[in-house]
């Protein structure tokens, strides 16, 4: 643990909160991409699947417990319980296109050939793209509210402080995994653009639009 990660896990947290607040508080998930929701769905399940079989610390137990659940009671509240203002029309991103490269990938890379090593890899790999239909999704529609910009704001910061803590282990530990620094490297440049965007523009009160 240091600082970095920690600050990098409570931003991860609270961009989970400002997008089940959203959804709840107008008791509608319009601008959400039901499909990156359940992208990161299935990355928390197959890469906490440890959770079964090895106690690490009460603090790791936990937050992995609340990704998980909160994953999940994402999807229920998009495709459940305010289905009918899902913009399904718009969420249109070939998700098939992610997974199943990103599944073999994670064979065919990968630290131990192993049942969970693969299912942990994979959820890395997956993590770095999930966010692909959101954006895309803003593009295609022309904008997004506020609120959830500030929920990919904490999101792409969260990945950002992440880089931050490998260097940070490299260099005070001798730990190095190139597989979560690539995968870190990639999710971040994802969001590259959408940053810029919202320096510009969000803080200063526009709304905020993607390039189509």
């Amino acid at each position: 643990m240091n600082v970095f990660r920690l600050t990098g896990d409570l931003s991860h947290l609270a961009a989970i909160i400002i997008l089940l607040l959203k959804i709840w508080k107008s008791r509608s998930c319009a601008g959400i991409s039901g499909k990156s929701q359940i992208l990161f769905a299935i990355v928390f399940t197959t890469r906490y699947l440890d959770l079964l079989s090895s106690f690490i610390s009460l603090y790791n137990t936990c937050m992995k417990v609340i990704y998980i659940g909160c994953a999940y009671a994402t999807v229920y509240l998009i495709y459940v319980k305010f289905r009918a203002t899902y913009d399904g029309n718009h969420d249109s991103f070939r998700v098939e296109f992610l997974v199943v490269p990103v599944g073999g990938l994670a064979v065919l890379i990968n630290h131990d050939f192993s049942f969970l090593e693969i299912l942990w890899t994979f959820s890395i790999y997956l993590e770095s793209v999930a966010i692909l239909p959101q954006l895309f999704m803003i593009s295609k529609t022309g904008e997004a509210e506020t609120i959830t910009t500030h929920y990919l704001f904490c999101l792409g910061l969260y990945r950002a402080l992440y880089l931050f803590n490998w260097i940070w282990r490299f260099y005070f530990e001798g730990f190095f995994d190139m597989i979560a620094i690539v995968a870190g490297v990639v999710q971040t440049v994802l969001y590259c653009d959408f940053f810029y965007l919202y320096i510009t523009k969000v803080l200063k009160g526009k709304k905020l639009s993607l390039p189509a």
